[in-house]
């Protein structure tokens, strides 16, 4: 059952994503950038296609859950665990569509140059300048809760490699282009985590 969890999350998320680029495709008349741009970009995609592939295929490659590398934790494996892992999966899976309802048609995939940059500060925007990665994030926790393997702990380590790279680089392109209202942006809000305790002097 957990590893039947784990490679369902993988596909209804991933299946989500390409729902949602050709929901955006259809109202905005062109592809919400899902090609990789420059070398780069390209690196980064190659580690998340090896973290798609790693979320739907863990299931498959450690098999029945084997925690002997694992052992201080190998209570994962009992039903609090799982159902821990469950309610992660959930949790991230709804926090992302939440993202989509907040974004609406500006949302893409990477930096869109070719397009006028907005700033998103509604929903969870107003507290995470990334929420979708943090909800990935979520998810594949849920997944390592699910199938605790050395596997499922380099899933996550790679993914957020590539989300602090990628990260760093979307605020660089917003802070040249928007300037003064990103940066107050940025001084209200975390990256991946709402800041706390939030400075009442600054603006909600």
């Amino acid at each position: 059952l957990n590893r039947v969890a784990v490679a369902a999350s993988a596909l209804v998320y991933w299946g989500g994503v390409l729902v949602q680029a050709r929901r955006v495709r259809r109202h905005i008349g062109k592809s919400p950038n899902l090609k990789p741009q420059g070398t780069k970009e390209r690196w980064l995609w190659t580690g998340w296609m090896l973290v798609i592939a790693g979320w739907l295929g863990q299931a498959f490659v450690i098999g029945r859950l084997d925690v002997s590398g694992l052992r201080l934790i190998s209570s994962l494996t009992n039903r609090t665990g799982a159902g821990l892992g469950l309610g992660l999966v959930v949790l991230g899976y709804a926090g992302t569509w939440w993202c989509y309802a907040a974004m609406g048609d500006r949302w893409r995939i990477g930096i869109d140059r070719q397009a006028p940059a907005a700033l998103v500060s509604s929903g969870p925007y107003r507290y995470v300048r990334h929420p979708i990665y943090l909800f990935q994030m979520v998810m594949l926790t849920g997944a390592f809760w699910l199938l605790p393997a050395g596997l499922s702990l380099a899933l996550i380590f790679v993914h957020l490699i590539c989300v602090l790279i990628k990260a760093a680089d979307e605020e660089a392109y917003l802070l040249t282009t928007l300037g003064e209202e990103y940066r107050q942006y940025l001084s209200r809000t975390g990256r991946l985590f709402p800041q706390w305790p939030r400075n009442p002097s600054r603006p909600p």
